[in-house]
């Protein structure tokens, strides 16, 4: 298989790994409404909390779905305290990973050494939670986690943008509703395709026909312009947004010539040459002087590690997947895709869509979400918790609209910003991981400064990591902190 074979067929795949199909059969929910009550210690202050697991019906349509919804609610809250509303991507998973990864009472703590071994991770006490700011909501669509769709429904009838969305808004209000929450600012945590949901779901909010309040977005791994993160051979700009990631991931493996400098202020030389040196020559094409091509590839080696003569026979195009191949293809090993500090043994067959080492982590988010069920709210029964759904998502069955697929131009960024003109107090923060080569930090700050959103409610952080940057304490605290400072209004 050729390099640029591999562009084609693994360009996209790389971005739809997450996307993974997944979905249920009808069913009675699968467990009893209960609660229970806890200590904790959250960012150095005690709170007294309840873990609660409860059942919401949803209906759109003839449609209904049983949602089984978890959160954890301090004691006392008052209406103005902020309630946080948080999910995955797919589509369709569960929020185990933001769950037991991040936000969580407990977490599943990951080593910084990648080649320990998953079966050792450990369950721990999460003391970087936002409880002591905010409560905390996990939604688990139909289909994922203990939720499942009601009688005579099908699992495609809520397979699609606007339906998905449309019912997370419904849960939020009827949560809201039982709970006396109607008035308390709320915020939309989502991540991968949970940031095209968060968009979505906070327009539905905003101009609903009984307006609901919702005063903000965070978006991890954002993919609202996912467009630019396919790599298709002639879309020049996705090769400028990706190239920060594909030098944060050669300064991680000691691949790129950084003189010894550290990664942020490395970066924004590397951020700097790739907006005006190589979109330059990348916009001339074969119209681009010899002298100038071997110049321009010399400096891309420097910043990717990836040699010259690589560069020059791939026209100055380098995908994440083919530097993913590139880096370590002399010791025959694969970089991760959700997370590129990971490496592994390459498949030949299939080298780069078939193959992701950070993937070793997913039964630690499951191992880790079995405790949360037992310990935080007493479910000790054996239960099916679905951490994707089954035969609907990705490119599976999921109606993306007009565009046939999530690759597609659709108006994700403009929907946020007709609920940031409708709405002066609304706030976004869009965030990602350096090593993250399905969602990159360059597209993201193309997105912000093509979405005509107001720059003052915007803002952009950057974690060391990947996909899941939490899977790192040090990053695990800086996203909370940066969620921390969110919720409470702070910039």
């Amino acid at each position: 298989m050729t390099i640029r074979s591999i562009r084609r067929s693994a360009g996209i795949l790389a971005c739809v790994l997450l996307l993974s199909p997944a979905v249920s059969t009808v069913a009675a929910p699968l467990v009893e409404d209960r609660q229970l009550e806890h200590v904790g210690e959250f960012n150095g202050k005690a709170v007294r909390y309840r873990s609660t697991i409860e059942t919401i019906t949803v209906r759109d349509g003839e449609a209904t779905a049983d949602l089984v919804v978890m959160s954890h609610v301090a004691d006392g809250a008052d209406p103005d305290r902020p309630v946080l509303f948080a999910f995955n991507g797919g589509p369709i998973s569960a929020s185990l990973y933001l769950h037991a990864g991040a936000l969580g009472p407990k977490r599943i703590a990951i080593p910084d050494d990648l080649e320990a071994d998953p079966a050792g991770f450990e369950v721990v006490d999460n003391p970087y939670t936002v409880l002591d700011v905010a409560d905390i909501v996990l939604f688990d669509p139909a289909g994922t986690g203990l939720s499942r769709v009601g009688e005579g429904t099908t699992l495609e009838q809520f397979a699609s943008i606007d339906a998905d969305a449309r019912q997370l808004v419904s849960m939020i209000d009827a949560w809201s509703r039982r709970h006396d929450r109607v008035d308390s600012p709320k915020y939309l945590l989502g991540e991968s395709y949970g940031t095209l949901r968060a968009a979505a779901a906070a327009h539905q909010m905003q101009f609903h026909e009984q307006k609901m309040r919702v005063d903000g977005v965070f978006l991890l791994g954002q993919a609202l312009n996912i467009i630019e993160y396919a790599q298709r051979h002639n879309n020049i700009i996705s090769y400028v947004v990706s190239l920060p990631t594909v030098a944060a991931i050669a300064w991680h493996h000691g691949k790129a010539e950084a003189g010894g400098r550290d990664l942020d202020e490395w970066l924004d030389e590397v951020r700097l040459w790739a907006r005006t040196d190589y979109l330059t020559a990348l916009f001339q094409g074969q119209f681009l002087p010899e002298d100038e091509r071997q110049r321009i590839a010399r400096q891309l080696q420097a910043y990717t590690g990836v040699s010259a003569e690589v560069l020059l026979r791939e026209e100055l195009k380098l995908t994440k997947d083919e530097q993913r191949v590139e880096l370590f293809l002399n010791e025959d090993q694969v970089l991760g895709v959700y997370d590129a500090r990971y490496k592994g043994p390459r498949n030949p067959e299939r080298p780069t869509a078939a193959t992701d080492p950070s993937g070793i982590t997913a039964p630690a988010f499951r191992r880790g979400m079995q405790v949360l069920l037992q310990e935080q709210f007493g479910v000790r029964e054996q239960v099916d918790y679905k951490s994707s759904a089954e035969g609907v998502g990705g490119f599976g069955g999921w109606d993306w609209g007009r565009n046939k697929s999530p690759f597609g131009d659709w108006p994700y960024m403009e929907l946020v910003r007709e609920v940031m003109l409708d709405n002066p107090d609304f706030r976004v923060v869009m965030g990602h991981g350096h090593h993250d080569t399905a969602t990159t930090t360059g597209a993201s700050d193309y997105a912000v400064a093509h979405s005509g959103w107001p720059l003052d409610r915007v803002q952009s952080v950057y974690y060391y990591g990947g996909h899941m940057p939490y899977t790192i304490e040090a990053s695990l605290k800086q996203f909370t902190d940066d969620l921390r400072d969110f919720v409470g209004g702070a910039r």
